[in-house]
């Protein structure tokens, strides 16, 4: 019997990635995400040979975006840094 983590980690990647709308306009400093069964891939354009390297159940996906929204990491950003 696999945990839902090992069938996330067995998912194929093979949608599309998306980036944000605030990455720099060359896209090759980008974080990138693909759904895939069961939950999201992370991705790297700087280093295609990790992507879905980390990959989060809906779940941790959805604590990850509250958690970022709600400013519980705005301490890791030092002053002055820009997009």
């Amino acid at each position: 019997m696999t945990s839902p983590k090992d069938d996330l980690y067995a998912a194929p990647l093979n949608g599309e990635w998306e980036k944000s709308s605030f990455s720099a306009g060359s896209g090759n400093d980008c974080v990138q995400i693909m759904p895939i069964d069961g939950g999201v891939a992370f991705g790297d354009t700087k280093r295609r040979d990790l992507d879905g390297a980390l990959r989060f159940t809906d779940k941790e996906m959805l604590a990850h975006i509250l958690a970022v929204k709600a400013g519980q990491y705005d301490h890791l950003i030092p002053d002055g840094t820009e997009l």
